[in-house]
Formats: structure tokens, C-alpha cells, sequence
């Protein structure tokens, strides 16, 4: 994984130092907290319900075992024992003194980690496929690319103050596993009709108030391009975002407006200028960047299907925990293996400093030292022996994780919502844990298959409800907290918004209106048809039905 060179660890050791004296004029009383606003959010720092929240940088998802145990190490001293994975790959610390701020930023530049652009009108970190190097089907390693759009955005004075924030994901897989679709700028590797690699470009993809899937803007750009156009797309949304509205400045907002065919040209009149200039990047600095994400040594190991097989006849825990958890590596004998943060009833991509050091403890052991953060609030493994895989599942197990339940209902996303959060109307958590709880309890997880369920407690859509198969939405009604369901949502390579139920059912009634949705799939569902197949094939009312009742007109919906 990359390494922080002189010039990396120059800037964030000085911008440690200049957030130190910044901090310390606010403590002072010098500037005032709207004064001191934007400097530390240009830095991470939230200042939430009950404390300020640090958020710390995970680009494209890459930890170092080293790197987690300063993480933990962070919690332990500075929070509350724990910290928070987000569906952007980063962590979270919801208990930050600000008085402590820049020696945690003094700390994480120890370890090659920073703060930088994790919040304001930025363009924010820059995430990908949590199999990116690793995956059977990936065309390319995306991370080269994630790192020099990385070097190339961080603090670039022309896009430090972007109408709105700004959010890139890249994949180069067939299969979608980093939601490029509801990306700023989404960028997908494939093929042109000639076999050459090259990127598909997605732009104005967004969740949020207003939710849209983003349209393809150049169906195939050179790779050397790809920072080039990114600049051009963004000078145009930097010159024609509309900066008198907040809920307005989004780049989706700007290309829905004028149309993708006039966006594409004023794109393509900026990148002409552009193109041919010092920011087509050179295969010798390709090779610079590729050089840090060589893959590991290898051993020529044998593939342990039928001993694993045996395992998995003898243990059905085990069996049930390789079914959802451990996936293909193109490498011989090599798995991936899925870490769930979504034990029944705990809080989603919650993790004690405790265990975070036993899982750096297990990623030296089983995987070379290396692990992932992916955009469900889960960890990964990439690089585990098959022959490793039942000892790794015996630690876990011991850890409380090997909930085998990746893909499943219960490996739910969820935002903080309003234990936390100022902007929630709604708690996420607590919907969360009932949900999980309850499909525990049921025993019908492996039975239902593949349903994503994704939770926000407001219309930021922090927890992409919008893109849940089932999505939960906490809304206010009258001073209390109720929830807006909808169905057919997917952040994959067929992305698609999903499309609200009806009213919104208060917190008691959550669980139950679920389990009717899973029934109803169950029922009607055609022989191997995942619940986004069948929704697709029948459409939203019999799971409207099964939730309301039988329809009728002079009902009033929420």
C-alpha cells in the first residue's frame, strides 16, 4: 500500500502545526465559532450534539495493521473506547475534545494518516472497490489511480472551495462494489471495442435531498486523461454550481439543470485546453505510484476445496460464515474474507480500540499486514491462505466477529443519526439494532439471501437509504420519530433509487413491517431470484399491500 513520501509528511506534519495554532486562537477567544468553522472542517472536525466528531481519512479504504493500532490507540486515549467506519471507508471519533484535536493530528501523521479534506466543500476522500487488487474479476487495480487523483486534489487551490462538497469513487470491476453511480464523479475501468483498458466517466450521481443516479458523461477515456477531465468537470462545476442555495450546489443539481449534452460541452471545451498539458500522467509516474501496490509474495499453494469442504460438512457455523464471508482471489489458494461490524443488536461500523488491536494482531498473522474498509461499514481481509481460513474463523469467532452475515439483512448500514448527530431527525441505531436482533432471532438470514437494508436519520442520506433494497428514512412528524420505508433501491453496476412505500411507521412497528416484506419475497419469490429480482420482475404494491393492507384511495400517506 502507499507510503507517505517527504513531501506528503511535510504537509501534513505543517498543517498539524497550523490547525494547533488555529485551535488554539478559538480557545483563546480570539475568533469566534463561525470564524473557526470553516478551518476546522477543512480539517475534519464536527461539532456534533455532544461533542466534536474527528474524521479521519481511510483513502480508498487501505489500513496498515500499523495504522489500526494507532487507531486504536486514538480511541482508547482520546474517546471513549471505540471508533466509527463510515460508508465513505473512513473512521469516526464522536468524542473529540478540542483541546486534543492536533495532537490526534500529530499522532495520525506518524502513521501516514490525516484529517485533510474529510469534510467542507472539498473535494472529500476519494474511495473504491474494497477488492481493488484482489478480485477475480477486476480488469485493473483502481488504487494507482485513487492515488494520484488523491495527490493531485488534496489541497488544490482552485477546488478548496467548491460550491458544495465533492465525492469520487472508482472500481475496475465488472461487478460495482464502490457505488459509483451516486458518485460527484464516478470512474469505472473497462474495455473499448479495441481490448484497451480505459474508464468509463459517471458524473452527478448524488444521494441526499434530492437522490439521482449519475449519467454516463465519456463512455471510455484514456487512463493517462483521467485526472485531466476530472479537472475539466470540475473547473465547469466550479464556474456554473450555483453557490446561493445549499441545497442547490450539488454538481447533480448543475447537470440536471442544463442537460448532460450542453455539461459534456462546456467539459469538453475546458478539457481541450487541458488535455495536452502537464497533467496527462506519464508512465514513469505510473510506475512511481504502481510500485506501492505490487502484490505480496505469494506462496504456490494448492487449492484446499475438498479439505475445506470437509470442514464446512463437519461445522455448520463455519459453513455458514464461508457461504456469506469469504469470497474468490484471483490468486490460487488465496481467499477474501469479509469482517462483519454487524453483530445482533450491535451498533453498525462500531469497533472498541480492544478489538481493533486484535485485528491487526490477525491481519499480520493471515494477511500480509493488510486490511480494507469498504462502504457498508465492514472490514476485509484480502490475502488470507485457504489453508488459514478455519484458525481465522476460530480467532473471530472468539473476537464476537464472525457473524455470517455479509450481503445478508442484518449487515445493515446505518448512520449515527440522532445519538449523534445535529442534523438527524431521527435515531438510525436503534432501528438498526431491533432490525438485526429481530432477523437473528428468526432464523431466516441464509433463507432470504442477498437484501441490503441501509438506514439514514435524515434526508442527507448518510446511511444511502436511497440505495437499499429496503431503505429506512427517519423523519420528524409532530415532535416524534417515525420511519419512511422504501424498496428497490441497489448502489451496484444496475444502480437504481428506491421508491417510497408509504407512511411512515413509528419504531415499534419497523421490525414487523419488515419481516412482512421478507414473507411477502418468500411467497412469490421464482426459484434462486434474489428480493431485487423478484421486486423488479413484480413491482412495489404486493409489499405495500403486505405493509398497509389492501389499497385504499381515501387513505391519507404519510
Amino acid at each position: 500500500m502507499y507510503r507517505y513520501d517527504e513531501f506528503d509528511q511535510t504537509l501534513i506534519n505543517e498543517r498539524a502545526e497550523q490547525f494547533r495554532r488555529q485551535s488554539a486562537r478559538r480557545l483563546d477567544g480570539d475568533i469566534n465559532e463561525d470564524q473557526f468553522k470553516p478551518l476546522r472542517l477543512m480539517n475534519g472536525l464536527y461539532l456534533q450534539l455532544h461533542a466534536y466528531m474527528l474524521r479521519v481519512n481511510v483513502p480508498y479504504g487501505c489500513l496498515s495493521a500499523h495504522q489500526l493500532r494507532r487507531l486504536a490507540h486514538i480511541a482508547r486515549r482520546y474517546d471513549k473506547g471505540f471508533g466509527h467506519f463510515t460508508t465513505r471507508q473512513n473512521i469516526q471519533f464522536n468524542w473529540i475534545s478540542l483541546t486534543d484535536t492536533p495532537d490526534i493530528m500529530t499522532e495520525l501523521a506518524e502513521v501516514d494518516m490525516n484529517t485533510i479534506q474529510s469534510s467542507g466543500n472539498c473535494v472529500r476522500n476519494i474511495t473504491a472497490d474494497h477488492y481493488a487488487g484482489r478480485a477475480r474479476d477486476e480488469i485493473e487495480d483502481p488504487r494507482v489511480w485513487c492515488e494520484l487523483l488523491r495527490q493531485y486534489s488534496v489541497l488544490h487551490p482552485e477546488f478548496s472551495y467548491l460550491p458544495r462538497k465533492f465525492k469520487l469513487a472508482l472500481t475496475g470491476s465488472p461487478h460495482d462494489r464502490a457505488a459509483v453511480a451516486v458518485h460527484d464523479i464516478g470512474l469505472r475501468l473497462h474495455h473499448d471495442n479495441q481490448g484497451r483498458p480505459g474508464f468509463e466517466v459517471i458524473v452527478g450521481g448524488g444521494q441526499g435531498r434530492t437522490p439521482v443516479i449519475g449519467k454516463t458523461i465519456r463512455q471510455w477515456i484514456e487512463p493517462r486523461h483521467v485526472i485531466s477531465y476530472v479537472e475539466a468537470i470540475l473547473r465547469v462545476y466550479n464556474l456554473y454550481g450555483r453557490r446561493d442555495n445549499i441545497f442547490k450546489a450539488r454538481i447533480k443539481i448543475l447537470v440536471n439543470a442544463i442537460g448532460i449534452d450542453k455539461f459534456r460541452k462546456l467539459v469538453d471545451t475546458e478539457w481541450e485546453q487541458i488535455r495536452d498539458t502537464g497533467l496527462q500522467v506519464s508512465n514513469t509516474e505510473f510506475e512511481r505510484i504502481n510500485a506501492h501496490f505490487l502484490p505480496p509474495d505469494y506462496e504456490n499453494l494448492a487449492d484446499q476445496g475438498d479439505e475445506l469442504a470437509a470442514k464446512r460438512t463437519r461445522e455448520p457455523a463455519f459453513d455458514a460464515w464461508m457461504r456469506s464471508n469469504v469470497t474468490g482471489h484471483k490468486v490460487p489458494g488465496y481467499a477474501i474474507v469479509n469482517i462483519s461490524l454487524k453483530a445482533p443488536g450491535r451498533i453498525p461500523g462500531d469497533i472498541s480500540a480492544d478489538k481493533m488491536e486484535h485485528v491487526a494482531a490477525l491481519a499480520d498473522q493471515f494477511s500480509f499486514g493488510e486490511l480494507r474498509v469498504n462502504h457498508r461499514q465492514n472490514l476485509t481481509f484480502v490475502d488470507v491462505r485457504q489453508i488459514d481460513l478455519y484458525l481465522l474463523w476460530e480467532q473471530l469467532v472468539a473476537l464476537e466477529l464472525a457473524t455470517a452475515n455479509i450481503g445478508l439483512a442484518s449487515d445493515i448500514i446505518a448512520c449515527p443519526g440522532l445519538d449523534y448527530c445535529a442534523l438527524a431527525n431521527a435515531r438510525s441505531i436503534p432501528i438498526a439494532q431491533d432490525i438485526s436482533l429481530h432477523f437473528a432471532n428468526s432464523g431466516k438470514l441464509q433463507q432470504v439471501g442477498n437484501l441490503t437494508i441501509n438506514i439514514s436519520g435524515c434526508m442527507n442520506a448518510c446511511g444511502h437509504h436511497h440505495v437499499g433494497n429496503i431503505g429506512i428514512l427517519g423523519v420528524n412528524k409532530r415532535g416524534k420519530e417515525y420511519f419512511q420505508l422504501t424498496l428497490g433501491g441497489s448502489a451496484d453496476e444496475h444502480a437504481s433509487l428506491g421508491i417510497r412505500l408509504g407512511r411512515g411507521l413509528p419504531r415499534a412497528e419497523v421490525p414487523g413491517a419488515i419481516e412482512r416484506i421478507v414473507d411477502t419475497y418468500l411467497t412469490i419469490r421464482q426459484a434462486t431470484e434474489t428480493f431485487l429480482q423478484t421486486y423488479r420482475r413484480i413491482g412495489i404494491e404486493p409489499f405495500r399491500e403486505a405493509v398497509y393492507g389492501p389499497v385504499n384511495v381515501s387513505r391519507r400517506v404519510a
